[in-house]
């Protein structure tokens, strides 16, 4: 009951002050089960994508982190093909990093900011993290290239859901420019919405 009732409040909050590029939502009427996308930043070779995660909530949320994988394929040293992702936050302590004071909030900035600055030295991915490290240029393009082709022309499903969120949400929520530019960024950078 406790571990519903923190979830329905966090979901809230984040639908109310959404953080900028991130979107989250129930799987039905089931608050252990979440879906994210994350919208790619500018100036990283994934801006444009709209990535799509999934949260499994454990029985013993907050005291133990949530589970999340990326749906979405991303070329990326500490996100592997089966979309683990190797971040601290995600791991208890002594190894990991995850508080019970921790959130759904701050999991998903903390991923946001590990898409846009990858750590090369605690890689999932070696010779990725090895490209990353060697030949920035060649990782670039390749991220761009996954990017162009999982996260853009295969998520329309995902951007839509994002927009209905916001549609849902945004009468209530006092950051309505959030809303605003998550939606004109999706319209002018996702081209499966261009050709709609």
């Amino acid at each position: 009951m406790q571990k519903s009732s923190r979830l329905k409040r966090e979901l809230k909050q984040l639908s109310k002050s959404p953080s900028h590029g991130i979107s989250c939502w129930t799987v039905g009427e089931n608050v252990d089960q979440l879906e994210a996308t994350i919208i790619g930043q500018e100036g990283t070779p994934y801006n444009g994508g709209v990535f799509k995660l999934s949260i499994i909530i454990p029985e013993r949320y907050p005291f133990e982190p949530p589970q999340v994988r990326f749906k979405t394929p991303i070329y990326h040293p500490n996100i592997d093909t089966a979309g683990r992702i190797c971040l601290d936050i995600l791991k208890m302590p002594p190894k990991g990093a995850w508080r019970p004071a921790h959130n759904i909030s701050t999991l998903l900035k903390s991923i946001q900011v590990l898409i846009a600055d990858p750590n090369p030295d605690d890689p999932l991915m070696v010779e990725i993290s090895s490209e990353f490290k060697c030949n920035r240029q060649l990782f670039d393009q390749k991220a761009k290239q996954w990017t162009q082709k999982y996260a853009t022309e295969n998520d329309l499903k995902a951007s839509k859901k994002i927009l209905e969120s916001f549609q849902q949400h945004f009468q209530d929520a006092p950051e309505f420019s959030q809303h605003v530019w998550s939606i004109l960024h999706l319209l002018t950078h996702v081209p499966a919405f261009s050709r709609r």
